[in-house]
Formats: C-alpha cells, structure tokens, sequence
C-alpha cells in the first residue's frame, strides 16, 4: 500500500514531487528544456516493464536542489524504463531537511531512500535512521568502490551505509587578464610565490582597484579554504590532524599562517577580507577587483549562472609549501550520496533503484552535466569532458584523493579559525599559538575518544603518498 503524503505544516520544505505516472502528479514546470526533453524521450521510447500487477512505490528525499533539473530527468527516465515494476517519487526539500526527516520517521512516514551528507550522516545512524548496504552489495558491485570506502565517511562500525557519488577538488582560482597585465605568465608552483605574485598583481590592478589574493574569512572559513588543501597537499596533514600519530598538530599550518599574514602586511590582500564570505568573495573576483583565491570545483557554475564573469579566469592545481607534494589534495563531501530508509516496507526493491542510480551509466550523467565532480574511478575513465566552461579543470589528477575522516572534535577556547584570523590581523608569536591550538584540539579529541564520541584511532602506517593515483593515474 502506497504511504500517504508527508506534509510538515507551516514549513516550506517541500519543493518538488514528481512521479512519472498517474494524474495526480506532474512534473515541475521549472524543469530546465534539457531535462524535460531527456524526460519526455526516456518515457517516449522505453520498453515495457517485464513485470506485471501494481508497481511498487517508492519514495525519494533529497535535498540537492542544486541538481533539481538533473534528478528529476534521471527519476522520470528510470521510472520509464526499470524492469522492476518500480516507480519512484522524488520529494526535492529546501530548508529544514533533516528536522522534516525526524518528523518523518517519528510518524511512520519516512521515505525509503534519502540523500545524505557527511554533515548529516554521523547523526542519521545515530538515529537508526539508514539501513547497511552490506549484505545488498556483490562483491563485483563493492569492487567498484573500494578505494572510496572510509570509516567514519561512509563506513561506521565495519557497515557500509551509502557510497560516493560526485564531490570537490579544490584548486588555485586566479584571473587571467590581471595576471597578463602583470606581466606574470603562470600561477604561483610554491607559497613564497604565491605571496610575490599577489604583490605583483596589486601594483598591476592598482589602477582598477584589484588585489592579489582574498579569502572568505567571515564565519571562520577563509583559513581552512586556504590552508588547509595546501597544506595536506605538502604534508598529508589535514585540517591539522596527523593520520599516522592520531594526533592534531598546528605547527604543520605555520607556513600558510605566515603566507596570509605577509600579504595582509604589504597590502596585497583585499580590504575587509576578516568580514567576507564566499559568494561577496566571488562577485568581487567576477568584476576583476580579486587576482587570486583558493576554492573548489563549484566555481564553474557560479562564474556561468551566479555572477558571469567579465574577465578571463583559470584554474590551476595547488601550490605547496615548499614545491615538493608529501601528501594528497583533498577530495572533499565525497564519501556519501544515497542511503536506504531503516524503515523502508520495500528494501529490495530500494536497493535495485540504489544500485541503478550508482551505475556508471548513471553517476557520469552528474559530471557531464556539470553537477559534480565524480569520485567513482570506473565513471571518470568513461565520463566525457563536463559542459560549463573550465569545469575540465577541476576533474581529479593523480594528486586528488579521499582522505581519511579528520575527528569532529570542539576545543576550549578559539578555534583553529579564530586564532587564525587574528594571526593574520594582528600578528603574535606563532609557535605559541599553534602550541596552544594543538594542545587544547588534543585535550577535546582525548575527551571524545573516552566518552565514544569518536572512535578514531592513530592509523601507524599511513603516508598520504599512497593516496595518490586512487581516483586517476
């Protein structure tokens, strides 16, 4: 028996639903040309479901409104075409997705697959809310995925709960016509020429009121963006975590600390960055006002759709410290995509659909749409080049890997990206302060591991160089 509608009063929640079949549901008006044309051919030209009797319903939660054209196009053609007399509804949310989740599930009416994230992921299975897929999976199937399996990133306790789909490299933005008027020919291979060239471009860009290098510092997050790729690409720590020791260590931050400080100092850092967040960030760098910042691969789509660009930009790998790569660049919001419903009535059927949407047939169209950045190395052998302009830029290389899963923990006192911030600003003795950081981070990660909040623990033999070569050769 079909499950009747979820609906969570006074919440603007529910944006989409559409199902391929029956007169009480449509297809969303707002569906781009594109997809309602590959809607209309799948359903026009597929054969008839081998099986015959009523369908099995299934329904579908996610909340990436960003891919709404793209998701609903898939569903309709699987609807179309699956010889498994199964028909799905999707259900795209906008704000409050994981509160109506815990309303679902309290009253019985959970959807049998959900979207999750690494932000929800931990607390979904904490919840009992996501089935393990263990026991579905082939071994030909599992295969697939094997150097995508990460404990605590889609993996908890020895159970597999969902698989990558598409997520982030993260590169050197840099704008192309600044760079040409001054005079510099090729990003920055180290950070001390990171800091010449941002120099370098602010007395070039003097005259339209541009600047070397900006970061989104406001709400602690132009430190990480920055720091944090780099210096896991230099050393195979990240986020200040040593993997091998099981231990946080800041020092491992100080050259890119000093970087940042040294451009704010000569004035080559654009004025308010303490006070910037990403998309003001962009709208400068879209104007020409901002030569160079570090960001990952959604930056195609925004230059395209969010703020055009009226400049020539590029994108180019990372830097390192010192213009030796030790370790990986990171792959990030990587680990997870679909998760089956614990309460789900129909979880063989669930499965068939999951298995469907994670074939390589499937999980390349998210590429070459220019969704995302696949993490799955049999969809990037096979995946053709994506549509947005310099989206090729950001396809994994050799260097691009998943790491590890760094412990979530909450330190006493400022964080990593305060004390950070007011590094840049103010200055001060930089061994003490990333001391301090390292120990405080170490005393809240102690906490974690005695009370089960995290069960991380030193990995002796990890060199971050062995990640290399993971997604691409």
């Amino acid at each position: 028996m079909r499950k009747k509608p979820f609906h969570l009063a006074a919440s603007a929640a529910l944006l989409v639903t559409l199902s391929a079949c029956g007169s009480s549901h449509t297809a969303d008006t707002s569906a781009s040309p594109a997809a309602t044309a590959a809607a209309t051919a799948a359903a026009s030209s597929a054969a008839p479901a081998a099986a015959a009797g009523p369908k099995t319903k299934l329904t579908y939660w996610t909340n990436d409104r960003g891919a709404s054209d793209h998701i609903k196009a898939e569903i309709a053609k699987y609807n179309a075409e699956n010889k498994d007399n199964i028909e799905v509804e999707v259900t795209i949310m906008a704000d409050n997705y994981e509160q109506s989740l815990d309303v679902a599930f309290a009253s019985n009416q959970a959807p049998d697959i959900i979207k999750t994230s690494g932000s929800n992921f931990a607390p979904f299975i904490k919840k009992g809310y996501l089935e393990p897929l263990d026991t579905y999976m082939t071994p030909e199937f599992k295969n697939r995925f094997k150097n995508l399996i990460i404990d605590d990133g889609n993996r908890v306790d020895n159970k597999i709960y969902s698989l990558p789909n598409y997520g982030i490299t993260w590169r050197l933005i840099y704008n192309v016509d600044l760079f040409q008027k001054a005079g510099i020919t090729a990003p920055p291979k180290t950070i001390n020429e990171m800091v010449e060239t941002a120099k370098k471009l602010t007395v070039a860009g003097k005259d339209i009121g541009a600047y070397g290098f900006a970061g989104n510092f406001k709400n602690n997050g132009g430190f990480g963006r920055s720091a944090s790729p780099i210096v896991a690409l230099s050393t195979g720590i990240l986020d200040g975590f040593n993997f091998k020791t099981g231990k946080f260590d800041f020092a491992s931050q100080i050259p890119m600390l000093e970087a940042l400080r040294k451009m704010k100092q000569d004035g080559s850092m654009i004025p308010g960055f303490e006070l910037l967040d990403i998309d003001p960030l962009r709208a400068q760098f879209a104007e020409g006002k901002i030569g160079m910042y570090i960001n990952h691969a959604s930056e195609p789509g925004v230059y395209k759709n969010q703020f055009p660009a009226k400049i020539k930009w590029s994108a180019a790998p990372l830097p390192t410290v010192d213009g030796t790569i030790n370790g990986a660049s990171p792959f990030s919001n990587a680990t997870v995509w679909l998760a089956m419903s614990a309460k789900s009535a129909n979880k063989a059927k669930a499965w068939k659909f999951i298995e469907t949407m994670y074939g390589p047939e499937v999980l390349k169209t998210y590429q070459e749409d220019s969704v995302g950045i696949s993490a799955v190395p049999d969809v990037l052998a096979v995946a053709k080049k994506p549509g947005f302009a310099n989206m090729d830029l950001f396809l994994p290389n050799k260097y691009d890997a998943l790491f590890p899963v760094v412990p979530a923990v909450t330190p006493e006192g400022k964080n990593l990206g305060d004390e950070a911030l007011r590094y840049i600003l103010e200055g001060g003795d930089v061994n003490k302060i990333t001391t301090d950081l390292s120990t405080r981070y170490n005393t809240a990660l102690d906490k974690a591991r005695q009370t089960g909040t995290t069960k991380n623990q030193p990995i002796p033999d990890f060199d971050a160089k062995n990640l290399q070569g993971s997604l691409v050769k």
